[in-house]
């Protein structure tokens, strides 16, 4: 992988996704933000008691589109896990409120915000090691 993609992935920001809209079968793309956490690359947002359309798509099919659009530009093919044990939830969350986004509250965040663990396949990108989130960036 690209040594520029690499030190993209490294610091949180905003990106797109595109998913597979779970009925349509379209490609639906969104902007969302992610952050590196001890070299995960997890998606997160707002706390909100309704669930997203974009997570009803990946829950049902985990593949999607990782689209980095600051200073380096790539499309990054990739597989989504939704983070659904709480302990793992509440951990990000903490993370995120000290390191990010210090005016949310760490228990809302763990039972209502979206925890999203991305891979991104490092075969498509052209490397062919495996990637367990890209080794932990």
């Amino acid at each position: 992988m690209d040594d520029s993609i690499q030190r993209a992935l490294r610091r949180g920001h905003t990106i797109d996704i595109t998913t597979t809209g779970r009925r349509s079968g379209k490609a639906r793309r969104i902007e969302l933000v992610f952050h590196n956490i001890d070299g995960r690359i997890v998606i997160s947002g707002s706390p909100s008691s309704r669930k997203r359309g974009w997570i009803w798509n990946l829950e049902a099919d985990p593949h999607l589109t990782f689209h980095l659009k600051r200073s380096v530009r790539a499309d990054l093919p990739a597989t989504a896990r939704v983070i659904t044990d709480e302990a793992e939830r509440g951990e990000l969350a903490e993370w995120i409120v000290a390191n990010a986004w210090p005016n949310q509250d760490v228990a809302a965040m763990t039972r209502h915000s979206p925890f999203i663990e991305v891979t991104i396949d490092r075969a498509a990108t052209g490397d062919l090691a495996g990637s367990a989130a890209l080794d932990r960036v």
